[in-house]
């Protein structure tokens, strides 16, 4: 810092971090707009997506349990609160954890590109209209539908299904209502079930909550865990299926229309 003419001139300081150039005059900052947010760069970054990310992060971008990988159509990110923020995630990684830095061969508006595809993903209530009610669908949730059996909201239920707290964030209607459907065409491994038998004969069977080469751990309907060394067992086999039923020929087109809409409206900001 140093004086001209009477008055105090502070030097921008240029910090490279993200980079493109942030300049900072003093104490104000501004970050870097998105100029690539063209349907073509939306585009171009969904292609970029599929062959870095969705390894980790799923083909449909709502993350992995069994890698961490966080969901990405909420528009809602740990460690980033705007789209700048965002680049400087893909650019550099987050250190200690699995997001590992973007190839820096990578162009930056190559990234400026995922970052509007990801941006594309979140979904807005409010511009969705739809034909149920969820009060009615909560209902349905509770009652003829059983899903609170299987199912956990804030803090409600089992955990024999993935909670559902705010899957209204993770899924949109369509995919909400295929799921009540077709329950076992996209089905984590997370909620394989594992039929394990034992040395002595006897079967055990649950949900993989966990395996590797040597181990695996399941856990039963009446949810215990269970742990077994593979080398002492006879066997296992992995079901891929759900064992969710589908919904498509106990409930009717409107009691799926009201549970659908009771699904989506639990988010964070929704969740009853």
């Amino acid at each position: 810092m140093r004086w001209i003419n009477g008055f105090r001139w502070t030097a921008p300081i240029l910090l490279g971090t993200l980079g493109t150039g942030v300049w900072f005059t003093g104490l104000a900052a501004q970050e870097p707009e998105n100029r690539f947010t063209t349907g073509f760069d939306v585009r171009m970054g969904e292609r970029l997506f599929l062959r870095q990310c969705s390894r980790c992060h799923g083909q449909d971008a709502t993350g992995n349990d069994e890698t961490g990988a966080p969901d990405l159509t909420t528009g809602r990110y740990a460690n980033a609160s705007s789209p700048a923020g965002v680049f400087n995630v893909i650019r550099n990684g987050v250190q200690g954890t699995a997001m590992l830095p973007i190839n820096p061969d990578t162009s930056d508006e190559s990234v400026w590109q995922l970052v509007a595809y990801i941006d594309s993903l979140a979904v807005n209530p409010t511009d969705i209209d739809l034909p149920g009610n969820r009060s009615t669908g909560l209902q349905i949730f509770n009652g003829k539908g059983e899903c609170a059996g299987c199912h956990m909201v804030n803090g409600t239920g089992r955990r024999l299904g993935p909670d559902l707290t705010r899957v209204g964030e993770r899924r949109n209607p369509d995919e909400l209502r295929s799921d009540l459907i077709d329950p076992h065409e996209d089905v984590m491994p997370r909620w394989w079930t594992m039929r394990v038998t034992r040395e002595d004969g006897s079967i055990i069977e649950g949900f993989r909550m966990g395996e590797d080469t040597f181990t695996l751990r399941i856990m039963d309907q009446e949810e215990n865990l269970w742990s077994f060394a593979k080398s002492k067992i006879r066997e296992f086999e992995r079901i891929e299926d759900s064992t969710m039923p589908s919904y498509e020929q106990t409930l009717t087109v409107t009691e799926l229309d009201d549970l659908v809409a009771y699904l989506f409206s639990l988010r964070k900001e929704m969740s009853p």
